[in-house]
């Protein structure tokens, strides 16, 4: 078996987008669920898939997962749970304050922070509270890609914190008496998270360069938090000793070249490494293999790839788009799909054209400097860093509503600045302001993972109010971000996506979320395809040939245009390998 062998009550994985964590999660539950335990299975990611990967329709309450008995799983729905959070806030309130009061309350309550706060506070109850799971033997959280989950871990001190310097009942979180009965939930759930004897924090990374740095950086800010008790999982490691295909070796000298520079703090963890499948990790069977790969039949050593029509590549795209002299890119997706390579290729191609570009991200993982080697005439770098951005906001605030307040309101409105809602707003003024510079040239976003983009996108109305009570105006890049993301000649969405079930069905959703949004996505882009990359290794043509209806389904039925990038044998990153990404 290649999963460790797990002791604690409570299994937390967490890692880098695309990694594998609710595959991992998913294998260790029914792993434990067939030697007689009963497990429950919490998704806490706001773009769970956990529904798809154990093929079961889950809700928020505990659910048992056909075929596997002893196995549960639920999903954390944050917007669901918002809800709830909201009206629980509110309710007391009702018939009591005037109509006013409690519409101000309720507007408080609907941003893209309240879905958070919400969501943790699910995830609170579930393991600030041992009778809530008390009928399990294992508790597994698939957490969210990592900066989400790191925010998520936060939350705690920043909320407790938040409360106990709190003297007043401004905050954008409504009655602080709500969150005051929390305080020893929250802190439970922190002394559970960091406790050796119940909780296990699993790192789930590639065997990539890029995958360690973020495990590395989880560690480290896990560490900062009193988190020690960690085990690192390595999933996906090709190995080949002989062979004469290219791509097999070049896909088999990465994965040691860099588990020969992983951070020496990760090599001492203990954990174990996952081997390569060439099926995806859908349905209990699948799962099964992950947990015991030496069950699955070998390939055939003459397999080859099926034939079949492609698509062409992302240079036609490129080349659209810059017969338009200016405007936004954005690449979106589920994490770890290539979408800060993709968002990097592109930039690239257009600065090489002689345009001038702006390559910036709203990741709080922000890869796209890693991505980049060296200067490129036209193409400028920038980030939009939340630490940044929260000063600024706090300072322009301070200056223009705190001038006419008296120390009492000063003081209330720098309580209200302290919360941490002020982060998003502060990272929604920013991402209207980067969209505003493709007036005069391109803007490639490299954004965060599907559901921090949306939550981001939605933020508007809950940002306008919140502009309103604290300002008293509203920017023009605010007032006009909107129109901008939803004008195709001025913003164009690139869906990214990997030949694969979970990626595309993923993508699939997006694109409704877009377009209930009344964003039309311009393309998608199939990304790291080994049906396209000439390979004949025949682990790895088994796997191109699975991808085949992925791809179907994507140029037939749900992309008005497409571009498949095959995988590479040269790594994706500087110029040279990026315009090999264009090409």
């Amino acid at each position: 078996m290649t999963l460790p062998d797990f002791k604690t009550r409570y299994l937390f994985f967490t890692g880098k987008g695309g990694v594998g964590k609710t595959s991992l999660s998913c294998a260790t539950g029914l792993a434990m669920a067939e030697v007689g335990k009963k497990v429950l299975i919490v998704s806490t990611d706001p773009a769970s898939n956990l529904d798809e990967v154990l093929g079961a329709g889950l809700s928020q309450m505990p659910t048992a997962i056909p075929g596997a008995p002893g196995l549960f799983a639920l999903n954390i729905d944050p917007e669901a749970a918002a809800h709830a959070y909201r009206e629980k806030m509110v309710a007391p309130y009702r018939g009591i304050l005037p109509a006013a009061a409690i519409q101000s309350m309720e507007e408080q309550f609907s941003g893209a922070c309240t879905v958070e706060i919400a969501a943790f506070d699910e995830f609170s109850k579930l393991l600030g509270n041992p009778s809530a799971t008390a009928e399990f033997d294992h508790v597994i959280f698939d957490t969210a890609p990592t900066g989400h989950t790191l925010r998520l871990l936060t939350l705690p001190s920043a909320w407790t914190e938040f409360i106990a310097s709190s003297t007043g009942g401004a905050s954008c979180l409504g009655p602080l008496a709500g969150l005051e009965k929390q305080k020893a939930l929250y802190a439970a759930t922190v002394a559970r998270l960091s406790n050796p004897e119940e909780t296990t924090v699993v790192l789930v990374s590639r065997p990539e360069a890029s995958s360690f740095r973020e495990a590395e950086r989880t560690r480290g800010e896990l560490a900062e938090l009193g988190i020690s008790n960690l085990m690192l999982i390595i999933n996906g490691r090709f190995s080949t000793e002989r062979s004469d295909d290219p791509v097999a070796v070049a896909m088999s000298q990465r994965a040691n070249q860099a588990l020969q520079e992983m951070p020496e703090s990760l090599a001492r963890l203990p954990g174990s490494t996952v081997p390569f499948l060439p099926r995806g990790t859908v349905g209990l069977e699948a799962l099964r293999l992950v947990a015991h790969p030496e069950r699955a039949e070998p390939p055939s050593s003459g397999a080859t790839l099926q034939q079949t029509s492609l698509p062409a590549g992302l240079g036609g795209l490129i080349q659209d788009i810059a017969e338009s002299g200016h405007g936004v890119i954005m690449t979106m997706g589920k994490g770890g799909v290539g979408k800060t390579t993709v968002a990097a290729a592109i930039a690239v191609a257009l600065a090489k054209q002689g345009h001038q570009v702006i390559l910036s991200t709203t990741d709080p993982a922000s890869h796209v400097a890693n991505t980049i080697e060296g200067n490129i005439p036209g193409l400028t770098l920038t980030r939009i860093d939340p630490t940044v951005e929260v000063a600024q906001y706090t300072q322009e605030v301070l200056e223009k509503a705190g001038k006419q307040l008296d120390a009492g309101g000063r003081a209330m409105l720098e309580e209200d600045l302290r919360s941490p809602c002020t982060e998003e707003i502060a990272v929604f003024r920013a991402f209207a302001r980067t969209v505003d510079e493709g007036k005069d040239g391109f803007v490639v976003l490299d954004t965060a993972p599907t559901g921090h983009t949306i939550l981001l996108l939605d933020a508007a109305e809950a940002y306008h109010r919140e502009v309103m009570r604290t300002q008293g105006e509203t920017p023009e890049a605010v007032r006009e971000l909107l129109p901008r993301l939803r004008d195709r000649h001025y913003t164009r969405v690139m869906i990214v996506t990997l030949p694969e079930a979970t990626p595309v069905h993923e993508a699939e959703r997006l694109q409704g979320d877009l377009n209930r949004a009344g964003i039309t996505p311009y393309a998608w882009v199939i990304n790291q395809s080994l049906l396209a990359s000439g390979t004949h290794d025949p682990l790895l043509a088994q796997r191109g040939t699975y991808e085949i209806p992925f791809v179907r389904r994507v140029t037939d039925e749900l992309a008005e245009r497409s571009a498949l990038i095959p995988w590479l044998s040269e790594p994706p990153t500087g110029e040279h390998g990026l315009m090999r990404v264009v090409d």
